[in-house]
């Protein structure tokens, strides 16, 4: 299955959705269908709320897994909210797994104001040096491990222009956000070295179900754990700051890494509010 047979696959079940019909999606027999988390019917869920979905479109395709990925936006009746949408399928061509991440703000501990959806040609460009597929989710797997309880090592390479944006929002190199976040004045690297995300204690269920070869593009999934514990913690610079999370609390993640020349130079991640360590249901199969 090629890519454009993976983009009309996932176009087709992008139309049925902003209609909210799962019965136009041609779904496999023993389809599984996720919504933040959780295992439901395929009708259920934002099937029966969806009223259309938004402007911001961005495609993405494994052609090894038969996998098709997605970020855009999805309109219900309160608000306009970040979506993911990975879909595999099988050999016949049919949907045998969709799994969505809506990033509801309504519903969210913690929410980031004035989203934006905008398209960034960095995520659509074929790399100019591209690396094989195990260094992409090397690399992608290192941001994870860099991330976890970070304290100032990096186990990864950024370019130096990076950028990450998170729910909408540029959350690296933006002086507006970093009023309400401070470290948002930074770059991606800057930001770890600094020890920033030592509140982190775990990131888990970690997963790589979909590499872009062609386009240099790892979608990741996981969870990140926060014990609450920590209180006051000390940057690499010597300064002491406190935790932002003081209670048990766990983030549901998709994050899209853009890989050129051995680097991450730009990460798009939508992440929800979960119960404190949740289980994943995809990794019990």
């Amino acid at each position: 299955m090629d890519r454009e047979a993976l983009y009309a696959a996932l176009d087709a079940f992008l139309a049925a959705l902003g209609q909210g019909a799962s019965a136009q999606v041609n779904w496999a027999s023993d389809a599984l269908f996720s919504e933040n988390n959780v295992m439901l019917a395929t009708d259920d869920g934002v099937w029966g709320t969806v009223q259309g979905l938004g402007d911001y479109r961005l495609r993405f395709a494994d052609v090894r897994t038969r996998q098709v990925g997605y970020f855009g936006t999805l309109i219900e009746a309160i608000e306009e909210s970040a979506l993911t949408v990975r879909l595999a399928l099988n050999e016949a061509g049919e949907v045998a797994e969709a799994e969505l991440l809506i990033v509801r703000q309504s519903d969210s501990g913690i929410k980031f104001e004035n989203p934006r959806y905008w398209d960034k040609p960095i995520l659509h460009r074929e790399p100019e040096s591209p690396v094989d597929r195990a260094e992409m989710v090397r690399l992608s797997n290192g941001y994870f491990d860099t991330l976890q309880q970070n304290d100032g090592t990096i186990h990864t390479r950024f370019h130096p222009d990076c950028q990450r944006v998170e729910n909408g929002v540029q959350t690296t190199r933006n002086p507006e956000f970093a009023k309400i976040v401070p470290v948002s004045a930074l770059g991606c690297e800057e930001q770890f070295r600094m020890g920033n995300y030592r509140y982190d204690d775990e990131l888990r269920a970690r997963r790589f179900p979909l590499v872009d070869e062609e386009r240099g593009l790892v979608l990741a999934f996981g969870f990140i754990d926060h014990s609450g514990r920590i209180d006051e913690y000390q940057l690499t610079d010597g300064r002491t700051v406190k935790s932002p999370v003081r209670r048990p609390h766990s983030f549901y993640i998709s994050e899209l890494f853009k890989i050129d020349h051995g680097m991450i130079e730009q990460i798009e991640a939508n992440f929800i509010t979960v119960p404190y360590r949740m289980p994943s249901p995809w990794d019990a199969l």
